[in-house]
């Protein structure tokens, strides 16, 4: 089974550059093939990558859901649900060179949905065999996670800012993925967004310490990641000795 890292922190911390320099680490140290899931509604995973995305999984299950209340549906009356969602299983993949991209789209609506997720928990199952790692970009509650419908996490990557809040939040992400019963071989925090000399204040340290979070590095605020923002380009293709990406390979460098 694939590798699964898990990052995961509130909303405007980052975590979805770093998610991206993750993946493009991995591509870089030849650890392929790699599937990026991006699991958080909010995220925009795909533009930090430079992907173009068709549609969503978060869609597909809106289909199925609502086929037999549905006179417009797409789903055939000679196809099956289950067929319907292996068909488009191959639409909803963007594959790429290095890697290949899920997006789980919005969470789901009203009406019954166990069914359908049963589906898409068994059609991914599928899927994550033909990958050495899965990294996933959570939403602070990890839904699709907590809910069974993506693989467990072998690797949990906690990313806060500078701020006690920040701190506080990936402390309750912690606690929630342990009482979910997740137990991963790693759980690391990154402290991201920090000043330039990437020194943590001292009521930072202490909070980090109160909540017994292991503290894997810290990644300062980079001017690079805006203008790449702002221009519309990848954050993930930025140069490698642009402060916040030299900052996050140093050290992620021997965990992955």
């Amino acid at each position: 089974m694939a590798y699964t890292i898990a990052v995961s922190g509130k909303g405007g911390t980052g975590k979805t550059t770093l998610t991206g320099l993750l993946i493009k680490h991995l591509i870089e140290e030849g650890k392929g093939p790699i599937l990026a899931v991006d699991a958080d509604a909010n995220s925009n995973l795909n533009e930090v990558l430079g992907v173009d995305v068709e549609q969503t999984l978060g869609e597909v299950r809106e289909v199925i859901a609502h086929a037999d209340t549905d006179e417009n549906s797409p789903i055939p009356p000679s196809m099956s649900k289950q067929d319907y969602m292996e068909y488009k299983m191959g639409s909803v993949l963007s594959e790429g060179d290095d890697f290949d991209m899920l997006v789980m789209g919005r969470t789901q609506g009203k009406g019954c949905y166990c069914y359908v997720n049963g589906l898409l928990q068994t059609e991914l199952s599928k899927l994550a065999k033909n990958y050495e790692y899965i990294v996933v970009d959570n939403e602070a509650g990890m839904e699709y996670i907590s809910r069974g419908t993506l693989p467990s996490i072998d690797a949990l990557l906690l990313v806060s800012d500078c701020s006690r809040r920040g701190i506080q939040a990936v402390s309750r992400i912690n606690e929630l993925a342990h009482d979910l019963g997740f137990k991963p071989e790693i759980t690391k925090l990154i402290v991201n967004r920090a000043p330039a000399n990437r020194e943590l204040a001292p009521g930072i340290q202490e909070e980090i310490a109160k909540h017994n979070l292991d503290l894997l590095g810290v990644v300062p605020n980079d001017e690079v990641v805006y203008e790449y923002d702002c221009n519309g380009k990848p954050t993930s293709e930025m140069p490698k000795d642009a402060p916040s990406r030299a900052a996050f390979e140093e050290i992620i460098k021997g965990i992955f």
